[in-house]
C-alpha cells in the first residue's frame, strides 16, 4: 500500500542498517545526515532524500506500489458507515473483503443521494482527497422540483450565504429538463456537509435527486450499475495520485492521467435500479 514516507529509523532498520534502537542511538549522536543536515528521530524520508551514515551515501529501499483505490456506485437508501442505529443497509457491505486493513471512505453521500462513492486503503490518500486546502472538484448532476427563476439562477452561480459560512459553485450549468424537473450540472471544491442540497434550498429550489458524477479526475464509469464496486485501473490511481501535492505523488512515480465518459442524463433518469447516499456535501 503506498502511504506516509517511512520513518528514517525505520527505513535505515528495513535496509539492513542495524537495529532501529541502535539507529535511534545513532541519530542522536549525530552519525546520520538527511540532505547535508543532521537528522532526527521521527523524521520521514522519501526516494528523493540524501541519508548518509557516517558520512558515507546510504542507499534505501522505498515501497512503489500504489495505494488501492474502489469505485462504487452508490445508490439512495444507503449509508456511509458501518455502524447504523436504525439498521439502514450500509455501503461497506457491498465492499471485498480485504486480508489486512481497512476501507476507508473519500468523502461521504447521504442517505437520499447517489453515485460515485470513492474508497481507499490508505488513510493519507483519502485524507488528502477530502481536504478543503486542495480544493478537488466533485461534480454533481441536480435535479430540483419546478422552474427556477432568473433570480434564483443568478443568485446560484454567485456565493450563497449558508449556516456555516458562504459557499459557491466553481461550475453551474443548466441541462435540460421538462415538465416539473430541471437537470443542473455542479461543481463544488469541498465537502461540507449537505452543502450541494443546502445551496439550491437557499434560494427556495427543492432538490428531488442528486447524484455525484465525478470526484477529481475520476468520473462513474457508465457500465458500473448501482450497488456495483469495481478496482481503479493503474492508469487511474496515477491519476488520481497527480492532482496531489509533491509529498504524494513525486513519491508513487506517477506519470499518467486519465478521462473516462460521463453517464449521461437521460441513462441516469431510464435507469430502474433505486438510488444512494453522499460525499458530505451532497
Amino acid at each position: 500500500m503506498f502511504a506516509d514516507p517511512p520513518k528514517l529509523q525505520k527505513a535505515l532498520a528495513d535496509a539492513g542498517h542495524g537495529s532501529r534502537r541502535e539507529l535511534e542511538e545513532w541519530i542522536i549522536a549525530g552519525r546520520v545526515s538527511v540532505n547535508g543536515s543532521p537528522a532526527h528521530i521521527g523524521q520521514r524520508v522519501g526516494p528523493d532524500d540524501k541519508i548518509r551514515l557516517n558520512g558515507k551515501l546510504v542507499q534505501l529501499k522505498f515501497s512503489s506500489r500504489l495505494p488501492r483505490v474502489l469505485m462504487y456506485h452508490k445508490p439512495e437508501g444507503e449509508i456511509v458507515s458501518k455502524d447504523d442505529p436504525e439498521g439502514r443497509p450500509s455501503v461497506f457491505a457491498k465492499l471485498p473483503r480485504m486480508k489486512s486493513g481497512r476501507w476507508i471512505s473519500i468523502g461521504r453521500l447521504d442517505f437520499n443521494s447517489c453515485g460515485l462513492l470513492l474508497f481507499t486503503n490508505d488513510g493519507g490518500l483519502a485524507n488528502r482527497m477530502m481536504h478543503p486546502r486542495y480544493g478537488i472538484d466533485r461534480e454533481y448532476a441536480v435535479r430540483v422540483l419546478g422552474e427556477a427563476s432568473a433570480k434564483m439562477l443568478e443568485q446560484l452561480r454567485g456565493t450563497i450565504m449558508l449556516e456555516d459560512g458562504p459557499a459557491h459553485f466553481t461550475h453551474f450549468l443548466e441541462s435540460g429538463g421538462e415538465g416539473a424537473n430541471h437537470w443542473y450540472r455542479v461543481t463544488i471544491g469541498e465537502g461540507r456537509n449537505r452543502e450541494v442540497r443546502r445551496m439550491f434550498e437557499a434560494v427556495g429550489l427543492t432538490v428531488s435527486r442528486l447524484m455525484r458524477v465525478r470526484y477529481g479526475p475520476v468520473t462513474l464509469s457508465p457500465r458500473l450499475k448501482r450497488g456495483q464496486v469495481r478496482d481503479l485501473e493503474q492508469i487511474e490511481v496515477e491519476a488520481l495520485l497527480k492532482i496531489l501535492p509533491p509529498e504524494i505523488h513525486q513519491r508513487a512515480n506517477v506519470h499518467a492521467a486519465t478521462e473516462s465518459a460521463l453517464e449521461t442524463l437521460d441513462d441516469f433518469d431510464a435507469a430502474d435500479d433505486a438510488d444512494y447516499s453522499a460525499d458530505g456535501d451532497a
